[in-house]
Order: structure tokens, then sequence, then C-alpha cells
């Protein structure tokens, strides 16, 4: 029997992804000079991820407005679709929300944001049910490496820290 999420399970996963890009600022911050593309811009990096940071910070006071049968589908997403699935569809809304490419009331609220993710992979044919840990399963959409994928987009050029796993 499958345990449903709860919101303190949502509030793990955001906490946990912001906590990651701040790890992830870190890590860039002690590489030496020379690891870098000689396009690398600093500045938009820092931008990307203090963005994502408020957005996640914005969405977590607001992980109330996410309904009970909200949770039920998120449970199901989590035990139905593999982790990389879900988390890529989370990566792209968690970029249209930071960068503000989408009017702001389509991603406002924790409920709204996954709704939207839902609805994204309702779109996708389902996998059979993976495992019955929701929340083990949940935890694995976002990554805790290079979190946001910076380090492997071509105008970085450092790649993800050695020794480490996403």
């Amino acid at each position: 029997m499958t345990k449903t999420l709860m919101l303190e399970d949502i509030r793990d996963l955001l906490s946990g992804f912001a906590a990651a890009i701040e790890l992830d600022q870190l890590r860039v911050d002690a590489l030496a000079p020379q690891k870098f593309h000689r396009v690398y811009d600093d500045n938009m990096w820092r931008a990307w991820r203090r963005d994502h940071l408020a957005y996640i910070n914005k969405v977590l006071t607001t992980l109330n407005t996410i309904p009970p049968a909200m949770l039920e589908e998120l449970t199901r997403a989590a035990i139905t679709y593999e982790p990389e699935v879900v988390g890529q569809i989370a990566l792209e809304l968690f970029a249209e929300a930071a960068s503000g490419s989408c009017p702001p009331e389509e991603l406002d609220t924790a409920a709204l944001f996954f709704g939207w993710l839902i609805r994204r992979l309702s779109d996708r044919t389902e996998d059979n049910p993976i495992d019955p840990d929701a929340r083990a399963l949940m935890l694995q959409w976002l990554p805790v490496t290079d979190p946001l994928r910076i380090g492997v987009d071509p105008e970085c050029g450092y790649g993800q820290p050695a020794g480490l796993v996403s």
C-alpha cells in the first residue's frame, strides 16, 4: 500500500532543491578560473540560481494551497513515472517561473506549480508502478548535483564536480 504524500514531503523536496542550488554555487565559487569556458558569464548564472531560489522560497510559503486531491495525484505520479521524467518537467517549470517566461499567475503558488506538473505528465505514457514508496521516488525528482544543469551547459564547461553523481 502506498502512503499518500504529505505537505511536509513537498516541503522537503523544495527545501532540498534550494539547498542543492546554494551548495552548487559554493562549489562553483571554489573552482579555478581555467575550469570555465571562455564565454562563461558568472553574473548571469548567479542570477539564474538566485531567481530559482526566490521562486522556490515563494512557493514554499504557499504549500497550504495544495489540496489533498492533488497530493494523491502527486503520489500516483511519483509511483507511476520514472523520477527522471518528472524531474525534467519540474526543471522546465522552474525555469519558466524563474525566468518570467510565463505569466506569474500561472505558477504563482505551489498548487499551480504542481498542477502544471501533473498536467504535463498526463501527456506522457504512464510507466508501470515502480515502487510503492512515493516519498523516496519523489525525492529523486530533482538533482542534488548541478541541480539546474548549469555545469553541462556548453557555455560553462566545468561539468559536474569530481566524485559526485546526481
